[in-house]
């Protein structure tokens, strides 16, 4: 009797552990705070960076220099930035990337605030070589960071490095546009020295929000010496391929910014005009990083690359000869098509590389794309002075097209 009078307890299925409750919700905390560290790190990196087109015609009145040394510096900026990115990456192995992202931050900062107190033109050059190096830490290590937070889901990890990509082009617009207002009433030296002090305060916070989280690899560790500098041969050729187009498209990319304004300036435009050209090719540019990325995960990557690489060839076509309205209507399309591959392209790194390798795979990718965009303008230019702007510009539309089999053969590999 009073086993049946007694209520039945019904036990809730598949009731949520509390425990793994906890753990999910510290997991994405964890990854919250590295993509908002690393996305602000590549907004204010990718700022003081582009920061330099709108000095150097302010450097070039102050200091009496022509464009082949207004060209050097922005070249020594890029060049240390490039070739230190590996080394970097390899430090990071040892003191952490936390502890090298911040110290890059503030190698930045500190070599702004010395540019805006210099009076020579040496001395200038030799803060942005240090500016440089100080931005070398960032790609390699940010986008590590976000990768290493988002391990154990391959899709999230695609989305949130698209975000982190779209981060930069914001700083892009951002730093330079702010800038260039407070030129309105300061000096150039006082605006540089308030962008040092800018880059210190976020050094400062990235020491104080970034938690870095030291992934336990899923397979053992190779027998060979883990810690000596890997080159391509180290990789599969697959990641050869990725390397590969991703220089190609960068180079493309270099190419075309650079001519674009002499092109519309053939076709009637004024500097203001430029200038909107711009602004309407870097708003396309930054929808780009976000479109692609969620068109990479929706179609795959070779699908995406073929759409975004053709698309690029079409419209440089476009622009070539259509009048000068209907050129500038298309740039927001060009814009979205050049920079929205390179989220596709650097999203599929970490799938294609050891865990442990993975940092210096960044490094590499990075290192690859930044010289072929520094190298692409001296021969597009060289190009352009023996057979004309036009045909120069038609070999860097057809130049992306050499993407095509590239990307099929990383798909190829990430389909194994």
């Amino acid at each position: 009797m009073n086993s049946a009078s007694s209520p039945t307890q019904h036990v809730p299925a598949n009731k949520p552990d509390p425990e793994q409750v906890q753990q999910n919700k510290q997991q994405n905390k964890q990854q919250r705070q590295a993509l908002t560290a690393a996305s602000t790190a590549h907004a204010v990196h990718d700022g003081l960076t582009d920061l330099i087109y709108v000095l150097l015609p302010i450097w070039q009145s102050q200091f009496g220099i022509s464009y082949a040394i207004a060209g050097l510096m922005r070249g020594i900026y890029a060049g240390c930035m490039a070739s230190f990115q590996m080394q970097a990456s390899k430090f990071s192995e040892h003191y952490g990337k936390k502890t090298l992202l911040v110290a890059g931050t503030a190698l930045a900062g500190i070599a702004y605030l010395l540019a805006g107190q210099t009076t020579t033109l040496i001395g200038l050059i030799a803060a942005l070589a240090l500016a440089g190096i100080g931005a070398s830490t960032q790609h390699p290590l940010a986008s590590s960071l976000v990768a290493d937070a988002y391990d154990e889901d391959k899709s999230r990890s695609r989305s949130a490095l698209a975000t982190y990509n779209f981060a930069g082009d914001i700083g892009k617009m951002a730093l330079p546009a702010a800038v260039g207002l407070a030129l309105s009433w300061w000096s150039w030296q006082q605006s540089v020295t308030m962008v040092g002090i800018f880059g210190l305060a976020t050094a400062a916070w990235l020491a104080w929000v970034i938690q870095e989280r030291r992934p336990t690899p899923s397979v053992h560790l190779p027998p060979t010496d883990a810690t000596a500098l890997p080159s391509t041969q180290h990789y599969s050729k697959g990641f050869q391929a990725l390397l590969a187009t991703g220089v190609i498209d960068s180079a493309t990319r270099m190419g075309f910014l650079t001519f674009l304004p002499f092109v519309l300036k053939n076709k009637g435009a004024t500097t203001a005009t430029i200038g909107l050209a711009l602004s309407l090719l870097f708003v396309g540019g930054a929808a780009g990083k976000l479109v692609c990325g969620y068109l990479g995960r929706r179609i795959g990557m070779l699908k995406t690359v073929w759409i975004t690489e053709i698309l690029t060839a079409l419209v440089i076509f476009c622009i070539l000869y259509l009048p000068l309205t209907y050129a500038l209507i298309t740039l927001p399309a060009i814009g979205l098509a050049l920079n929205g591959t390179s989220s596709v392209l650097y999203g599929s790194v970490p799938e294609l590389v050891p865990i442990h390798h993975r940092s210096r795979a960044f490094a590499l990718f990075y290192t690859g794309t930044i010289g072929g965009s520094a190298l692409s303008p001296l021969f597009f230019g060289w190009l352009g002075d023996h057979t004309g702007i036009m045909l120069a510009m038609q070999c860097v539309a057809l130049f992306v097209l050499l993407t095509l089999p590239l990307a099929w053969m990383v798909n190829k590999e990430l389909s194994r």
